[in-house]
């Protein structure tokens, strides 16, 4: 039988070997695993012992959301909302220079925000304001980056999945409370997004776009109105104990398919296809969380986590150089990994050594998912980012160059997370949902 040391070495090479040879990020983590556990189980065992931890893995309540907050993106997306979140951006920031990308700035927070999905926001938001900002005479790569770069502010705007995916791996922070602790923080990360396209909007003299009067903006506030209001209920639901966030995601759910038939956007013959993309985006979340129960069940046995927590511990005893180190792994971890398996895998090693250090365990959750997010747009895997490129028909080297400035910036807004703790917890203290 093989000691934990050599069980750990064996995860740790072979994952990284099965990806680099082509094969998915979760099949690569189930297989490391059970390679893993094949020293120091019989083959009846192992499988028992596997089935076991990805059972566990999965067997929580409020994993229940994800599927429902899944399909209600997806309804919102073919539904026509999009539209008029953007009619109501217009609204609200069209007065400045550069008007048709800060538009889509501040409607891919609205759209994320409703929706939970960076993804959705850069295809549903992006799809729909590309067309304009080119007739317009905006640079394709500037109005691609901005519409990359803001997407991901609605990952940290409730509803979000990620933050579901967190609460999981922590083992018990509150869904409701990091719901609103992302408020401030996904708020930050739009208006961070603002600056730069700002800057770039003066220099090459693009021009703002009002609304024509007072009827025009109250018009189009009156049709974002009932999509908006699903924010409300769904985060005023949690927050007053009127429900779980698993049954806001079945109201969600509810709320923006009626919405969408009233808007005529949606028929019943396409709601068989919703089904079934929710499912295969589902099926993938829960199978990432089986495998990395099982990867988590062996990291424990090699003790991974403290190995790690003691050589950060043992390089310096201060929690700000420590959690500039967790940072910078974190936003490496992101370029390469999703935000489900990074969270999933790394919540478990970082947690503790953050709470050692004297942070919260929601604080810690808005600044990793906040790394991982920052991930979603950066090169080579990140999704926000190949979807914002196809979207709007450029290569990623074009792109990238145009994100910089919002890196940049967004690392600054990392830091102020980190490490101004009241930015994550003001909001959650003020329900009475932390201490």
């Amino acid at each position: 039988m093989a000691n934990a040391a050599d069980i750990g070495l064996i995860m740790l090479i072979s994952i990284p070997v099965l990806l680099a040879i082509g094969v998915p990020i979760s099949i690569s983590m189930g297989l490391g695993s059970v390679l893993a556990m094949a020293t120091i189980f019989t083959v009846d065992k192992m499988a028992i012992t596997a089935a076991q931890r990805a059972f566990a893995g999965i067997n929580s309540f409020s994993l229940l959301a994800i599927p429902f907050f899944v399909l209600a993106g997806i309804i919102m997306t073919n539904g026509g909302i999009a539209r008029r979140l953007i009619n109501f951006a217009k609204a609200i920031i069209g007065f400045i220079p550069g008007a048709l990308v800060q538009t889509n700035i501040v409607a891919n927070m609205l759209f994320g925000a409703i929706s939970g999905s960076g993804v959705a926001a850069a295809a549903a938001i992006g799809g729909a304001m590309g067309p304009q900002e080119k007739a317009e005479g905006y640079a394709p790569e500037f109005a691609a980056a901005a519409n990359i770069a803001s997407a991901p502010a609605g990952m940290l705007i409730p509803p979000s999945n990620t933050f579901i995916i967190y609460s999981l791996a922590s083992g018990g922070a509150s869904v409701a409370a990091l719901f609103v602790a992302g408020y401030i923080p996904g708020i930050l990360w739009g208006l961070a997004c603002i600056i730069p396209a700002l800057i770039y909007a003066r220099r090459k003299g693009y021009r703002s776009e009002r609304l024509s009067g007072f009827g025009a903006n109250l018009k189009v506030t009156i049709e974002a109105f009932p999509a908006l209001l699903l924010i409300v209920i769904i985060v005023g639901g949690i927050i007053s104990g009127i429900f779980t966030p698993t049954e806001a995601s079945c109201i969600a759910v509810v709320y923006v398919t009626i919405l969408s038939f009233v808007y005529r956007t949606i028929t019943v013959q396409m709601i068989p296809g919703f089904l079934l993309e929710t499912a295969k985006t589902t099926g993938m979340i829960i199978f990432m969380i089986g495998v990395s129960a099982i990867m988590g069940w062996i990291m424990a046995y090699a003790r991974i986590p403290n190995i790690i927590a003691e050589s950060l511990l043992g390089i310096t005893d201060s929690p700000v150089l420590i959690m500039i180190m967790m940072n910078i792994i974190m936003l490496i971890l992101g370029c390469v990994m999703d935000p489900t398996p990074a969270i999933l895998i790394f919540a478990p090693i970082f947690l503790p050594i953050a709470t050692s250090l004297g942070f919260d365990i929601v604080h810690f959750g808005v600044i990793m998912v906040f790394n991982f997010c920052i991930g979603t747009i950066t090169p080579p895997v990140g999704p926000i980012l190949f979807v914002g490129c196809r979207i709007a028909n450029l290569r990623i080297e074009d792109v990238v160059r145009s994100l910089l400035p919002y890196f940049m910036i967004l690392v600054v807004m990392l830091l102020a997370v980190t490490f101004i703790p009241d930015l994550s917890l003001a909001l959650p203290r003020a329900f009475g949902l932390v201490r």
